[in-house]
């Protein structure tokens, strides 16, 4: 167990490096004084779940879902139906179809 749990820190070495390559793949940047804090905060992480690996786990089934419930769900039915009028009736912006809202994409 402490040989396999050392194994694990050798090959999660928080450092520059790793920062810098989490940074590029969120498309992130980070000044230095953040990336020190954002290799606190992974250390720190990953020291919470290393707690896992002292877990007595011997004859535990492992989960595929927190309950046994199953899923529920409601029968799907029409509800009442309003009429166009009705539904464009409170809109500040119309055509006499449709809402008008602001345009979102640009060319």
């Amino acid at each position: 167990m402490a040989l396999v749990r050392m194994l694990y820190f050798c090959i999660m070495e928080i450092n520059d490096e790793l920062v810098n390559k989490l940074a590029n793949l969120s498309r992130l940047r980070f000044d230095e004084f953040e990336k020190e804090g954002i290799k606190t905060d992974l250390e720190k992480m990953i020291r919470f779940v290393d707690t896992l690996n002292d877990v007595e786990t011997n004859g535990v089934e492992p989960l595929l879902f927190i309950s046994n419930n199953e899923n529920v769900l409601k029968e799907d039915k029409a509800n009442k139906e309003i009429s166009l009028e009705e539904a464009l009736k409170n809109a500040p912006v119309k055509d006499p179809s449709f809402f008008k809202v602001p345009k979102v994409i640009k060319k």
